[in-house]
């Protein structure tokens, strides 16, 4: 079994040099056309899908409806997708160091939306390639090493490197 990618990262196909994509800019975002009416009482989020050419031939690919899953919260729920107003790849070709980029909206609880899975099933030049899944989520604070450095115990050796570096940092004093 392969492991998920997180939304933002890129995964290149092996059987397809030096193609690759990514789901990328999973955020709260109103439809451009307009609200569904079925997607009353629902929170509309994008996303965006971007295919890349790094390799020497030019690829046929295709990403609609039907290619592009869903799913929300603990329970993995279907998100109700707005086919009105996401942007497909349809038949496009990539060349070399080009990109193509798919824009989905969607709707779901707001509740639901810290846990966001999509998973895209590519068709490149009349093939298709495995499914893959991005999994992601809207206002998750993100923590990053400087955050856990400057909440560790001051005895830390975290603390310690920190307080080093910040010294480090800031001018000292000047000499006339």
């Amino acid at each position: 079994m392969y492991e998920p990618n997180v939304v933002g990262d890129w995964h290149e196909y092996d059987e397809h040099a030096g193609l690759r994509v990514r789901v990328h800019r999973l955020e709260e975002s109103e439809p451009p056309r307009g609200r569904d009416d079925a997607a009353a009482g629902l929170t509309y989020f994008s996303a965006r899908v971007t295919i890349e050419n790094r390799g020497s031939g030019h690829f046929g690919v295709q990403l609609e409806d039907g290619q592009i899953d869903v799913r929300v919260g603990p329970d993995g729920e279907g998100a109700f997708i707005d086919w009105r107003n996401s942007q497909f790849i349809e038949g496009f070709d990539v060349y070399p160091l080009r990109r193509a980029t798919a824009v989905l909206y969607a709707a779901a609880p707001e509740a639901a939306l810290t846990q966001v899975d999509i998973q895209i099933h590519l068709r490149v030049d009349e093939e298709w390639t495995e499914r893959r899944l991005w999994a992601g989520g809207i206002g998750i604070l993100e923590t990053t090493n400087a955050t856990a450095c400057q909440t560790a115990a001051p005895g830390s050796l975290s603390h310690q490197v920190t307080a080093f570096l910040k010294d480090q940092t800031e001018p000292g004093p000047t000499t006339p």
